[in-house]
């Protein structure tokens, strides 16, 4: 198992912007598909962005495209999402996950304990 470690959320207006960030512990984080998660309140975690092993490829939730970009430094073993014009729907607990591939959504490894997200209107 990789220890993931989420930060970066926070309180913010609609339209604002955040940049979340994910570290990965341990060697293997760079052969590993990313992908962000998130889970908003009464609802099921949902995929938001994936990006491929050497980040030349994402795939992103309908609902953020354009809005959303997921980047990733293999070097620092860390996975970042840049959320910009944010609106209160993104409201919500944002985690990170290994996945076998960024067009295969599948969380691989255990949860961390994600980055609280709020949107004030």
């Amino acid at each position: 198992q990789v220890q993931l470690v989420e930060s970066g959320g926070g309180l913010v207006q609609a339209g604002g912007s955040l940049r979340l960030s994910c570290a990965a512990s341990g060697r293997t984080f760079s052969i590993y598909a990313m992908g962000w998660f998130r889970q908003a309140p009464g609802k099921e975690r949902e995929f938001v962005a994936a990006i491929s092993w050497r980040g030349g490829s994402t795939d992103y939730a309908d609902s953020v495209k354009g809005r959303f970009t997921i980047s990733r430094d293999n070097a620092k073993n860390t996975v970042y999402l840049q959320m910009n014009s944010l609106n209160p729907e993104d409201t919500a607990v944002y985690y990170c996950n290994l996945l076998n591939h960024y067009s295969d959504p599948r969380p691989l490894n255990s949860w961390g304990q994600g980055t609280r997200v709020t949107v004030s209107s």
